[in-house]
């Protein structure tokens, strides 16, 4: 399938977004993706994305690939000039949810735990995932807290004690000084 239009689609609901567009890259309708994935070996010849902009969603196909410093340079069948592709510019890359990478045990999607409810292990629910920060040390959980504060629960064992999406829930064990 090459550049179809995919208008009046919700993709927003069962995709995820692996990259944005920035700018044309040369003169052949090429782009420079800012990737929001931790593996670019998903940007290939021949992969399939739905490319949402701002008025359609196109199911593309890329046929050349670049990858430059933190960018990575695509090419799509059908789209031969940079006015085409300037059309597209920040529009997101998104991939059906059951094409993601795969993971580990014990690794999760950002995009999964984000609206998980936080509960301590003596069951006394604290607030909800808003966010992931990622550090150098380790990830570190947002959490708006039922009375409206923002809390940062550092995600090492010692603190968040268990991830299940699948139960909709967080457990943490409150270490000294994460409420205050």
């Amino acid at each position: 399938m090459q550049n179809q239009s995919k208008e009046n689609m919700q993709p927003e609901l069962d995709y995820v977004c692996v990259g944005v567009l920035t700018k044309p890259h040369g003169v052949r309708g090429a782009v420079k993706v800012f990737p929001m994935t931790d593996d670019v070996r998903r940007f290939k010849k021949g992969q399939e994305f739905l490319l949402k902009g701002k008025k359609q969603t196109l199911q593309v196909k890329v046929e050349t690939v670049q990858f430059f410093k933190q960018m990575v340079i695509l090419k799509f069948e059908g789209i031969d000039t940079p006015e085409e592709i300037e059309t597209y510019r920040e529009a997101e890359l998104l991939v059906d949810k059951a094409h993601r990478v795969g993971l580990k045990k014990g690794e999760y999607f950002i995009s999964d735990i984000i609206g998980l409810s936080v509960v301590s292990d003596e069951g006394v629910t604290i607030g909800v995932v808003t966010d992931v920060l990622t550090t150098g040390a380790n990830e570190v959980l947002v959490i708006r807290a039922e009375d409206g504060r923002e809390l940062l629960f550092p995600s090492i064992k010692e603190c968040i004690l268990a991830i299940d999406p699948e139960a909709g829930k967080v457990t943490a064990h409150i270490m000294p000084g994460l409420m205050d």
